[in-house]
């Protein structure tokens, strides 16, 4: 049983101390992505707790120098008006505590106290946002109340609610707030706003938070979308960016569609999901991808691109929820010791990744192979669905069985990953189409070998040797045994390289998947026409126009990678396998001799040579 000491229950007996309790049994189904809703909520106490006591440091420290709160009042005033809150609508007080960006603003301002630097606006602003919580939680509570708040670019916020608009020249100002008997107005020397009856309705200098309501059957999907909170973003606060009422009504629609899939094909993971997620943070489109993003400060929260697609987005959803899940359990237990080196390979990123990242990762894509297993087992002709379970078991299954052997795990991250091994390894055997399960191991080795060529350096003593004995004519060269050595991956890339193959699949293998193909296929971001032809089937003109890209730019990542995927689908040579599985070594080779001499060799003779000797 995992213990954590955290805030009292109170704001008012919020220095008092008492332990949040996660029993094995609850750890366990965690991991194994099981337990239905009563784990979750024992997370988001802790939570809560957390950011009690991140509130009443804040207020402790910034009291004692009037420098860092003015021009605003001292933050123990907007603590004194949430303990009222607390006494007269601690309903209120719990909305205002559990809304994920209170979380994301905690850790934010914290950070820069500690640090005793600004950020985004002057410190006033990010410490005087208390005041907006504690005005937010007074509005909700209906009691009668007066308070200054911090206004952005004109923008004063009242966190789950909305935001008013005042009239202001300074980037930087105050504003007032008061409430009595239902009225709430805010205002400054310029401009007064009152706030409608219903909140989520804009009106004049107002814009209010609005909501998605999702139903399937007897379950309820419950979420705001929230494209206002100055916190709602991953790293530092951000202006408002407001969707359209059309716009709105889309995410609705698409998330009425996704929560139906998930009730329907993940019953158990859509009983809890909605203890863990209540607010949505709407991204613009990204074309043929549906990217997704979320912190373990913002429990609660989930940053979504748009997508008319129900299905990708189901699977954001789980990918999203598997990691507030995590985040609120590393709250409470160290599943690794500190490591923040960037060495892991991890399939879903283009980067070479710390531990604690990749064990994330592990856990979100456990919960996107769980989707679409699921979803491929109810629709098999849906080669997508197929096709998206084949490629996401085998890449967790890859990176969790690298990890679980890694020194900084702690004893509860290896029980952890025992769980989700559990649970996946099972799911390796199961049957895949033949066309899904190829196009997927396809996949996989392009991003790996894409990967290795812009991440991993060869040792240059290596790299020369070999060189020197292609010169020489050396069939077989003394340093082949050296070739063999893995280099230690460095975050800074050698090439830019776009994922447009994986993206052509899946707009290959999608609905009416031939037909959008042939009319869209050109317009995926980074996408070749020696792509489409690998993806369109036809590997001899896909292999002869990586060559042409090649004669141009040897350098280019995914053209070499391209070439050892269109002559691996004829055969398994030396030089696929080289362009596969040693690219960088390839790559290294070729530049140097290009450097020593004006006669070079293509870099497919090269990847021939050195795909004899190297595996």
């Amino acid at each position: 049983m995992w213990r954590s000491e955290a805030a009292d229950e109170t704001i008012e007996s919020a220095g008092g101390l008492s332990r949040h309790q996660l029993p094995w049994t609850d750890f366990d189904a965690v991991a194994r992505g099981e337990g239905g809703p009563e784990p979750v909520r024992k997370l988001r106490a802790a939570e809560r707790s957390r950011r009690l006591l991140l509130l009443r440091g804040l207020v402790e420290v910034s009291a004692k120098s009037e420098d860092s709160y003015r021009p605003l009042p001292s933050p123990e005033i907007a603590w004194e008006l949430l303990a009222r809150v607390e006494r007269t609508a601690p309903h209120a007080l719990e909305t205002i505590l559990a809304h994920p960006y209170t979380g994301t603003w905690a850790g934010y301002t914290t950070r820069l106290c500690r640090q005793d630097i600004t950020g985004v606006c002057p410190f006033w602003v990010h410490l005087g946002h208390l005041h907006c919580l504690a005005a937010a939680a007074a509005v909700r509570g209906e009691i009668p109340f007066e308070a200054e708040l911090p206004v952005w670019q004109g923008k004063a916020a009242l966190p789950t609610l909305g935001i008013a608009q005042l009239r202001t020249e300074a980037p930087f100002s105050v504003a007032r707030i008061r409430g009595s008997r239902g009225r709430v107005e805010i205002s400054n020397s310029r401009s007064r706003v009152r706030l409608p009856a219903n909140l989520s309705a804009d009106t004049p200098g107002w814009l209010g938070v609005r909501e998605a309501v999702a139903w399937s059957d007897d379950r309820r999907l419950l979420v705001r979308i929230d494209d206002l909170d100055p916190y709602r973003g991953l790293y530092e606060p951000i202006r408002p960016e407001r969707l359209s009422p059309v716009e709105i009504e889309s995410w609705r629609t698409v998330l009425a569609d996704a929560w139906q899939l998930l009730t329907r094909h993940l019953p158990a993971v859509a009983e809890a999901l909605p203890v863990g997620l209540d607010s949505l943070v709407p991204e613009p489109a990204v074309p043929f991808r549906l990217p997704s993003a979320s912190t373990g400060e913002a429990f609660g929260s989930a940053i979504i691109s748009y997508g008319e697609d129900p299905a990708p987005l189901a699977a954001a959803l789980v990918h999203e929820f598997q990691h507030i899940r995590l985040g609120g359990l590393l709250h409470l237990v160290r599943l690794n010791h500190d490591d923040p080196r960037e060495r892991l390979y991890a399939p879903w990123r283009d980067d070479p990744r710390p531990l604690g990242g990749v064990l994330h990762g592990i856990y979100a894509f456990f919960g996107v192979t769980s989707f679409w297993r699921a979803l491929a087992a109810a629709e098999p002709d849906n080669e997508l669905a197929a096709f998206e379970f084949a490629l996401w078991r085998g890449q967790v299954w890859r990176t969790l069985t690298v990890v679980r052997a890694d020194e900084s795990l702690t004893a509860a991250g290896r029980r952890f990953l025992d769980g989700v091994a559990e649970k996946l390894l099972p799911w390796q055997k199961e049957s895949v189409a033949g066309a899904p399960r190829t196009w997927a191991r396809l996949a996989a080795a392009d991003h790996y070998a894409a990967w290795r060529t812009r991440h991993l350096r060869p040792d240059p003593g290596t790299v020369a040797d070999l060189a020197a004995a292609w010169r020489a004519g050396v069939a077989r060269p003394d340093s082949a045994a050296a070739a063999l050595s893995e280099p230690s991956p460095t975050p800074v890339p050698d090439g830019d390289w776009h994922d447009a193959r994986t993206d052509l699949i899946r707009l290959r293998l999608g609905v009416d998947g031939r037909a959008r193909f042939a009319a869209h296929g050109s317009a995926v971001p980074g996408a070749t026409e020696a792509d489409l032809r690998f993806v369109a089937g036809r590997a001899d003109e896909a292999a002869a126009g990586y060559r042409q890209l090649l004669a141009a730019n040897p350098d280019d990542p995914a053209a070499l990678t391209g070439l050892g995927l269109a002559l691996a689908a004829r055969s398994t040579g030396p030089a696929a396998r080289a362009l596969l599985h040693r690219p960088e070594l390839v790559r290294a080779v070729h530049r140097l001799l290009r450097e020593e001499s004006r006669s070079t060799p293509s870099v497919e003779a090269i990847a021939g040579w050195l795909g004899r000797f190297t595996h």
